[in-house]
């Protein structure tokens, strides 16, 4: 595998971030704020990824749109009153990043996350300068559809022969799959192995920095 991408994009929650419990806890937190049915901890992981407002149709089909939209603010509000920093990482993530821009991958990112927030979390972490570009869910279509990987190779230039998708969610890899770019799931985040191989990863890590020698 060496030698055959240019383009690395990355999924962020769940992926480079550990934040998927704490997307559960807060999402749990706010169903019970609104006195809505609190949805089970998988139900949560299986939106990761997903904009938020698709996130809360698939959480919450038999709300109105308007108990949808509060229980999202209150997700939100608990979400960002947690201070994050270069910790919130998984172990090594910083220093991989690094090593790939180094040695001369362009690297990105594709996440159902907000621009806002995705750009707090980056600063806080400390990893904004390592990306050349990214694409949020309110910036473009939400996974899976592919067009934030067409929007991403388009504006650097880089076909999708050479483009990797890495993901810890099936969102991430049906998007891959829509986009027909190769992708490599992480276990680390939402889903497991055995979920993340039924979308056709050319293989399957347990965390992103397993990609340091493979790639």
């Amino acid at each position: 595998m060496k030698n055959r991408f240019d383009l690395i994009i990355f999924d962020w929650d769940g992926t480079l971030m550990d934040s998927v419990d704490w997307i559960v806890h807060c999402i749990q937190q706010a169903a019970m704020s609104c006195e809505c049915a609190v949805p089970e901890a998988q139900a949560v992981r299986d939106i990761v990824g997903l904009s938020i407002e698709n996130a809360m149709k698939q959480l919450f089909p038999n709300e109105e749109s308007e108990i949808r939209q509060k229980i999202a603010a209150d997700y939100a509000e608990t979400f960002f009153s947690k201070q994050i920093g270069p910790d919130d990482l998984f172990p090594g993530v910083h220093e991989m990043l690094k090593q790939f821009r180094d040695q001369g991958y362009r690297l990105a990112v594709a996440t159902g996350k907000k621009s806002a927030g995705l750009h707090a979390a980056m600063n806080a972490t400390g990893a904004a300068d390592l990306f050349c570009t990214t694409r949020c869910a309110d910036q473009t279509a939400s996974k899976p559809n592919p067009l934030m990987l067409d929007e991403i190779m388009t504006e650097l230039g880089v076909d999708k022969q050479r483009t990797l998708m890495v993901g810890d969610s099936v969102h991430d890899l049906q998007m891959a799959l829509n986009a027909q770019v190769a992708s490599i799931g992480v276990t680390c985040g939402a889903h497991c192995a055995a979920t993340l191989q039924k979308y056709n990863p050319l293989l399957c890590v347990n965390y992103p920095t397993d990609l340091i020698g493979i790639i």
